[in-house]
């Protein structure tokens, strides 16, 4: 609870610290910033979160309970990569006259990027399912070969008479 607080506190402090300097800015327009500020907030909340909002209900109907985790991780995380890299994909901004403006071949690298997320995915995945192996091959609940259920620990006593 103590580092939320200060992280709060921080996040209050860097806030003030944006509104003041912005608003000391002689070009400023409040009601371009409102409109703006607007814009975002509607974008965040009719289009990003009904995004993912539908994809945890993907995942969580098409994934195992075991997975989920792992498979929500690298869901936000491409969702918000190609987010990000689509302008510089569609090279928005590009002028034909100066190729050295946007110079990077960013599909490809963009699609190497998402399956560096896709492998660590898999690789969680993996790791989630042997761990699971490596519990489950313990014993725990079953009784352990060549012991009698009396026998086993916490398997109770002998067996009621007349059975």
């Amino acid at each position: 609870m103590r580092v939320r607080s200060v992280l709060v506190a921080v996040g209050v402090l860097l806030m003030g610290y944006a509104v003041v300097g912005g608003s000391a800015d002689p070009d400023l327009k409040p009601a371009g910033v409102l409109l703006f500020l607007a814009g975002v907030l509607a974008g965040h909340d009719l289009v990003w979160m009904v995004v993912l909002l539908a994809g945890g209900a993907a995942v969580a109907r098409f994934v195992p309970r075991r997975h989920r985790p792992v498979a929500r991780a690298a869901a936000v995380s491409a969702a918000a990569l190609t987010v990000v890299a689509v302008p510089l994909v569609l090279g928005f901004g590009r002028p034909p006259d100066n190729p050295s403006v946007l110079p990077l071949p960013y599909g490809r690298n963009l699609a190497a990027v998402l399956l560096l997320v896709a492998g660590a995915a898999l690789a969680g995945g993996l790791t989630a399912d042997r761990r699971r192996r490596l519990t489950a091959g313990r014993g725990r609940g079953r009784p352990a070969a060549g012991r009698k259920q009396s026998e086993r620990p916490g398997g109770g006593g002998p067996p009621p008479a007349g059975r």
